[in-house]
């Protein structure tokens, strides 16, 4: 698994939102303008936040977006779901979005290593949640710097 730009937005913009009042509708501008994150890609990256439950949104004057729920209740694997998809790096040992190999009951990587590294990429994601991000976001950090750092398929 690698982090894309879109994590790497999103992670953003959820420790901003995180750091709002309950209650609080936030435009995108705002979280655009706070985030440093293109507005036609925040939007994107908000709608699909939105389509998944990580993210409420109201439509009007006063709207905007807000957190569905309280930051810790929100794991970093239901982002990255959100936003990418599946989190397995490979179909046939993913979870909810898997697709039968005729290899499957004699592939002992799949079994073994494969498995291995889906369970410890889930554990992960699992154990950390947006109220993590929050840290970061009351603190000014800025992930801005971390696009600079994604690694690159071939790299």
């Amino acid at each position: 698994m690698r982090l894309s730009a879109t994590d790497v937005y999103a992670f953003q913009a959820l420790g901003y939102l995180g750091t709002q009042e309950l209650g609080r509708w936030v435009s995108s501008e705002e979280i655009s303008d706070a985030t440093g994150v293109h507005r036609p890609y925040l939007v994107r990256i908000l709608a699909a936040l939105t389509a998944k439950g990580v993210v409420k949104s109201k439509k009007g004057i006063g709207g905007g977006y807000a957190l569905s729920r309280k930051p810790r209740l929100i794991s970093l694997c239901e982002v990255v779901r959100a936003v990418d998809g599946p989190v397995a790096p490979l179909s046939c040992i993913s979870l909810n979005w898997h697709e039968p190999c005729v290899e499957e009951d004699r592939c002992h990587a799949r079994a073994s290593i494969y498995t291995r590294m889906r369970d410890a990429m889930l554990a992960v994601l699992q154990e950390f949640s947006v109220e993590d991000l929050v840290i970061d976001a009351r603190q000014g950090v800025s992930y801005g710097h971390c696009l600079g750092h994604l690694l690159k398929p071939n790299a």
